[in-house]
């Protein structure tokens, strides 16, 4: 029995070996026998070997720590000295004289009476049952015209094909726009603008 299965077994894993490079779903799927459990293929996996870890000598690691801490301990000494100086923003300050009278400079708050709330919340009421009749009208016009709409390219497409297929597409010109902005163009040399001179008065701040 065990010479016919040894004769046998090359041209089985050639098989086996075409099917697999063929795919993976039918390579799953060959067996020997007719129980699936004792010799099957299984998936290809195209993974390279792991690289090899280096062993770092404990004496550069130590050298790497040190270094660190001694950056960390020079950005702490320049800061306990100097500070974080930060760069002066003329429109976060704002006016001086503005920001002293501030209190005097506050409006009171406007005590209502009953009489006016209830006036209020009786207007904004009747305002919203407004908005809500006027969008319901607006809706039933926009289903009324598409209704129309649809009926009216029915007719036409039993009249002709043609016409109808035409009359479906999108005019893109119907609505022409046209925009112009500002291009990027290098400055033009010894240019004399007509609305005056600008002058650029950034400030600037040195580290």
């Amino acid at each position: 029995m065990a010479a016919p299965m040894s004769k046998a077994l090359p041209g089985i894993l050639s098989t086996f070996s075409r099917l697999s490079l063929g795919g993976l779903q039918t390579s799953r799927c060959v067996h020997t026998q007719v129980c699936p459990l004792l010799f099957m293929t299984s998936s290809q996996v195209w993974a390279a070997p792991m690289k090899k870890k280096k062993k770092a000598d404990s004496a550069t690691i130590i050298a790497r720590e040190t270094k660190r801490k001694k950056k960390f301990e020079r950005q702490i000494k320049r800061l306990e000295k100097y500070g974080r100086q930060l760069k002066p923003i003329e429109e976060i300050v704002g006016d001086l004289q503005i920001k002293d009278n501030v209190e005097s400079r506050k409006r009171e708050k406007t005590v209502l009476t009953f009489e006016d709330s209830e006036y209020r919340a009786l207007l904004t009421k009747d305002w919203t049952r407004y908005c809500m009749t006027r969008h319901q009208h607006e809706l039933s016009a926009i289903r009324a015209a598409m209704k129309s709409q649809q009926r009216a390219l029915d007719s036409l497409r039993e009249e002709s094909e043609e016409l109808y297929q035409k009359a479906i597409q999108v005019d893109e010109m119907f609505l022409p726009l046209e925009m112009k902005g500002p291009v990027e163009t290098p400055p033009i040399k010894d240019y004399d603008p007509v609305d005056g001179e600008y002058i650029d008065t950034t400030k600037k701040y040195d580290r």
